[in-house]
C-alpha cells in the first residue's frame, strides 16, 4: 500500500529526520543533549532526567490515549490490508477536503473491511457508525471502540413475527396532515392485533423483501395505513402472508454524539445503505444521513461536505484479492432547502428524499454497478477485449464505468430486449470466458499465446535474444520450485492450520448470515471479514503455542525462544509473499502445461484468433452504437454524477411505461 495512506509525504519525511538525528545524537557523547546538561549541572543525575522524562510520557499518552489510539489501529488496519490483499490502490483522494468536518459515505460490500479500507486510505480521523449488533461482538465491538466509533441501534436487528397475515394493496389516503407522500398503501390482516403489537412510526415488513414501510395510521386491529414511499418497483402480496415488525427506534442520542464530532470538525464515517451485502448494485439509502447532514446545518449552521468512497473489490472473498477505493467529488446541501426542512411534513421528506437521490447519484459516480454478476463480468471482459495499452487505475475505473452505463442504456433503448447481434456478441464474450475459465489461461496471457517458436537448425542459428526465449521456461519452472520450497516450512507451520481453520469457519458465518439476511445472494460479503477475525485470534494464539511448545520440549534459552517468537511474524509474512510470487509464476506455466494435452492444444492454439476476432467486433460494436450514448462516448470528462442523475431518470420514466 502507498506510504501516505497512513501520513503525508512530508510528515514522512520529517518522521524519518527525526528519528536519524536522534540516533546520531545517542550515538556521539560529545553531542548528546542529555550528557551536556548533566556535564554542566553536576548535582542533576540521570535519574532525575528520567524521571521527568517518564512523567512526561505518561502525561501526553493519558492526554492524547484516543488518537495514539487510533493511530495504532491504523497502522494495525494497513498490515491486516496489506497481508490478505494484493494491493490497495486510492483514486481521487484530491476529492477528500483539507479539513473537516465531512461525512464519508461508502457502498457496504464487504462488512467490517469496508471501514478497515476507509481507516487505511483517508487521511482524517473518521468516527464510524456501527450496528448495536456488531458493536456487542468480540473483537468486533473492542476494534470499533479503539476508533471512537458510534453504536447504532438497528430496527431490522429487533424485527419480530407480527400475528397472523396480512394482504396489502395501493389506496389513495388523504394527506392533510403531511404523513404521507405519493398516497399510502392498504394493510388488511387476518388474525392481527395491530392496536396492541404496533404504534405510528412503526414498520411492516412483508416476506421476502428488505423494504419496511412505516404505519402512517391505525384503524382497527384489521386495518391500517402505510406510506407507499419505496414500494414503485414492489410487488405488493395480494394472498394473505405472515410478516414482520420493525418498532421505531429513537436515535436523539445517536444523532447527538454524531453533531458534536461534526461541530468540533470531525469526520463521520456512514453506509447508508444499512447493511452489508453481496449484490451488483447498491441497496435504496437510508434516511439517516440527510437527516445528519440537515441537523448540522440547523443546529450549527454548517454546510457539511458529504464524500462518496466507492469500494471496488476484485476477488472479494479470496485471500490476496485486490482494492480500488475511490474518493468522489463531495455532495453539499442547498442552504435554500433548510427552511422546507423545518417545516416538517411532506416537504421535510421532500428535501431529505432529494438529497438521498444526490447522494446515491454520487456513490454510484465512483462505482461499477451491474444488474446482476454475470452482467458485470461481461462488462470487465469486454472493457479488457476492447483495452489496447497498460492504463492506470485512474483510467480503468473511468472506460469500466463507461461500459457499464453504456450497457445499461443501450438496454433501456432497446427495452430490455437486444437484438439479435448484440446478443450474438454478449454469447460470444461468454463462451470466451468460458473458455478460459476451463483452460485456467488468463486474458492477459492470451495475446501471447500466438508466438511460434524460432525453428533451430544449427548452433549458429543460436543468437543470444533466442536462447534466453528458449531458456524460459526451464527458468520458470526452477523459480517456482524455489519459490515453493522457501514458502513451503514456515506455511505448513504458521499460515496452513490458521488458513484451514478461518476457511472452515467463515464458511460456517457465511450460511448463517445468508439465512438471516432479505439481501444477500450468497453472502460472500462476509467471508473476508471472519477470515480476518478468526486470524486476529487464531494467530498470535498459535505463536503462544509454539512457544511454548519449545520452552518444555527443547533445550532453548528464554533469548532463544523470545527470538524465534518476535521472527514468527516475520516468517509468517515473508511465506506469504513467497508463496503468492510462487503462484503467479505457476499461473504463467498454464498455458505450457495445458499444452502437453492435446484436446487443450487444439483449443488453446485458436484462442489468439478468437480474441483478435472478438476485440475488433467489440470496437465495431462500441463505434456503430456508441454516438447514441452522447457524451459517454464523445466527452474525455464525464461528470459522473449528472449522468448518474439522468440513468435514474430514465430508467423511472423506463420502469413507469
Amino acid at each position: 500500500m502507498a506510504r501516505h495512506s497512513m501520513i503525508s509525504d512530508l510528515d514522512y519525511t520529517k518522521t524519518q529526520l527525526t528519528v536519524f538525528v536522534i540516533i546520531l545524537l545517542l550515538a556521539v557523547d560529545s553531542i548528546n543533549p542529555v550528557k551536556i546538561f548533566l556535564h554542566v549541572f553536576p548535582s542533576v543525575k540521570p535519574w532525575h532526567v528520567a524521571s521527568v522524562s517518564l512523567v512526561l510520557m505518561i502525561y501526553v499518552f493519558i492526554s492524547e490515549f484516543k488518537a495514539l489510539l487510533y493511530f495504532s489501529m491504523k497502522v494495525f488496519f494497513n498490515s491486516i490490508a496489506s497481508i490478505f490483499f494484493r494491493s490497495v490502490e486510492v483514486v481521487g483522494r484530491y476529492n477528500v477536503p483539507r479539513h473537516g468536518p465531512v461525512i464519508f459515505v461508502g457502498n457496504h460490500a464487504n462488512q467490517f473491511v469496508d471501514a478497515i479500507m476507509m481507516v487505511c486510505t483517508c487521511e482524517f480521523k473518521i468516527s464510524y457508525l456501527i450496528a448495536e449488533k456488531s458493536w456487542n461482538r468480540r473483537v468486533v465491538g473492542d476494534m470499533a471502540w479503539a476508533l471512537g466509533a458510534v453504536p447504532v441501534k438497528r430496527a431490522q436487528d429487533y424485527s419480530s413475527k407480527g400475528s397472523g397475515k396480512i394482504t396489502m394493496k395501493k389506496s389513495e389516503m388523504a394527506d392533510n396532515d403531511g404523513s404521507a407522500e405519493g398516497g399510502a398503501i392498504t394493510v388488511t390482516g387476518y388474525s392481527t392485533a395491530f392496536m396492541k403489537e404496533l404504534k405510528i412510526g412503526d414498520k411492516v415488513r412483508p416476506p421476502g423483501t428488505a423494504t419496511a414501510m412505516k404505519v402512517i395510521k391505525i384503524e382497527n386491529d384489521t386495518l391500517l395505513n402505510v406510506e407507499a414511499v419505496g414500494t414503485e418497483s414492489m410487488d405488493l402480496p395480494e394472498e394473505p402472508l405472515p410478516f414482520d415488525i420493525l418498532q421505531r427506534i429513537d436515535q436523539k442520542v445517536v444523532y447527538g454524539k454524531v453533531l458534536e464530532t461534526l461541530a468540533a470538525k470531525g469526520a463521520i464515517g456512514i453506509f447508508p445503505e444499512g447493511g452489508s451485502h453481496d449484490r451488483t448494485d447498491i441497496l435504496p439509502l437510508k434516511v439517516g444521513v440527510a437527516l445528519i447532514a440537515y441537523s448540522a446545518l440547523e443546529k450549527d449552521g454548517i454546510s457539511v461536505p458529504i464524500v462518496p468512497v466507492g469500494l471496488n473489490y476484485f476477488q472479494r472473498n479470496r485471500f490476496r484479492g485486490r482494492a480500488v477505493v475511490e474518493y468522489g467529488e463531495p455532495v453539499y446541501i442547498d442552504p435554500s432547502t433548510l427552511s422546507a426542512y423545518q417545516g416538517g411534513g411532506l416537504e421535510k421528506r421532500r428535501v431529505c428524499n432529494e438529497l438521498l437521490q444526490k447522494i446515491e447519484d454520487a456513490m454510484k459516480s465512483v462505482l461499477v454497478t451491474a444488474p446482476d454478476y454475470e452482467s458485470l463480468q461481461l462488462i470487465y471482459t469486454a472493457r479488457r477485449l476492447w483495452q489496447r495499452k497498460e492504463l492506470l487505475v485512474s483510467e480503468k475505473q473511468d472506460l469500466s464505468r463507461r461500459f457499464a452505463e453504456g450497457y445499461k442504456q443501450l438496454l433501456l433503448q432497446v427495452n430490455g430486449k437486444p437484438p439479435k447481434e448484440w446478443s450474438d456478441l454478449n454469447d460470444r464474450i461468454v463462451a470466451y470466458q468460458h473458455e478460459l475459465t476451463e483452460l485456467g489461461i488468463r486474458d492477459y496471457q492470451v495475446p501471447g499465446l500466438d508466438s511460434e517458436k524460432s525453428e533451430i537448425k544449427s548452433v549458429d542459428d543460436l543468437d543470444g535474444d533466442t536462447f534466453l526465449r528458449e531458456m524460459r521456461l526451464p527458468y520458470q519452472i526452477f523459480h517456482v520450485l524455489f519459490l515453493m520450497f522457501m514458502a513451503a516450512i514456515p506455511s505448513v507451520f504458521l499460515n496452513l492450520p490458521v488458513g484451514l481453520v478461518a476457511r472452515i469457519y467463515a464458511e460456517k458465518r457465511r450460511k448463517k448470515a445468508l439465512a438471516n439476511s432479505k439481501v444477500k445472494i450468497k453472502a460472500e460479503d462476509v467471508l473476508m471479514t471472519e477470515k480476518i477475525l478468526i486470524c486476529i485470534v487464531l494467530v498470535p494464539t498459535l505463536w503462544v503455542v509454539y512457544a511454548l511448545l519449545l520452552k518444555f520440549f527443547t533445550n532453548l534459552d528464554g533469548p532463544a525462544i523470545a527470538l524465534l517468537f518476535f521472527c514468527m511474524p516475520l516468517f509468517s509474512y515473508m511465506s506469504i509473499m513467497w508463496a503468492e510470487a510462487g503462484m503467479v509464476e505457476f499461473k504463467d506455466l498454464g498455458p505450457y502445461v495445458m499444452r502437453l494435452f492435446p484436446s487443450a492444444r487444439r483449443r488453446i492454439a485458436v484462442l489468439p484468433e478468437t480474441r483478435k476476432k472478438l476485440s475488433s467486433d467489440v470496437r465495431a460494436f462500441i463505434k456503430k452504437h456508441g454516438p447514441s450514448l452522447g457524451e459517454l462516448y464523445y466527452s474525455d470528462d464525464v461528470d459522473w454524477k449528472e449522468l448518474q442523475s439522468k440513468a435514474r431518470r430514465a430508467s423511472r420514466n423506463y420502469s413507469q411505461k
